[in-house]
């Protein structure tokens, strides 16, 4: 219906999305805003030829970085971080800038399918509300990518490490999301995720699988099931 009544779409090519809490849904659309993206800042002139070139040439290694995170699952890594966690009764999640709606999605997919209570909330405000809740029972997902060639992203990271340090001063648990050979996040985390290295403007891609996957074994650890969450339909079939 909506390619029906829309004046133009793009399609995602992703196949029939079985379970109600969309995963690859997400992931695809993502990819087609991204493509949007590039071609758009090209013909506008905000995009060089030789930066659109790198970008696509970027974006065709995502596939093997995201089987590289997906092989991290089939070890037991997901399962074993699950199994410390599936009892908690909250979660918070902490991004910054175009990291920040990443945090909004995964602590949506953890809600959707385990009934753990999420919050997804910007990092930057931190102090502003969130601060209140951190104590040795609430496990804060932190993202803390970094892409070295992007002054804007080091200093993101920067900042969220001291988003990291300020949980743990207050005895929170902390999971971070970082690139691979991050030493400084390391040392302040409970928990560490790490991810290949990839452009600013193309981590979101990788950073949502791990937090799908948690919370898939947090959902099974708890008994729930993941396809068909309670009180949710797919929304091509409610108002």
């Amino acid at each position: 219906m909506i390619t029906r009544e829309a004046a133009g779409s793009i399609l995602t090519h992703a196949g029939p999305e079985i379970g109600v809490a969309s995963t690859k849904a997400f992931t695809s659309q993502l990819t087609a805003l991204v493509l949007l993206a590039a071609y758009l800042g090209e013909v506008r002139g905000a995009l060089s030829g030789d930066a659109a070139k790198h970008l696509l040439q970027e974006f065709t290694k995502i596939p093997h970085k995201i089987e590289t995170i997906l092989q991290a699952d089939q070890t037991g890594f997901y399962e074993h971080l699950a199994r410390q966690f599936f009892r908690c009764s909250d979660f918070l999640y902490l991004g910054r800038g175009i990291h920040y709606p990443i945090a909004l999605e995964g602590a949506l997919k953890l809600k959707e399918i385990s009934y753990i209570h999420a919050e997804g909330y910007p990092a930057g405000e931190m102090k502003h509300g969130p601060n209140a809740l951190i104590d040795e029972n609430l496990p804060v997902v932190v993202l803390a990518t970094r892409d070295d060639s992007d002054p804007a992203s080091v200093t993101l990271y920067e900042k969220s490490v001291s988003n990291i340090k300020e949980v743990k001063a207050r005895d929170g648990i902390v999971i971070s999301i970082v690139t691979q050979n991050d030493h400084l996040a390391r040392e302040a985390s409970d928990h560490l995720i790490e991810l290949p290295p990839a452009p600013e403007l193309l981590v979101p891609l990788l950073e949502i699988i791990p937090l799908q996957l948690l919370a898939y074994h947090i959902a099974v650890r708890r008994g729930c099931d993941v396809d068909q969450p309670r009180n949710l339909a797919k929304s091509v079939t409610v108002e």
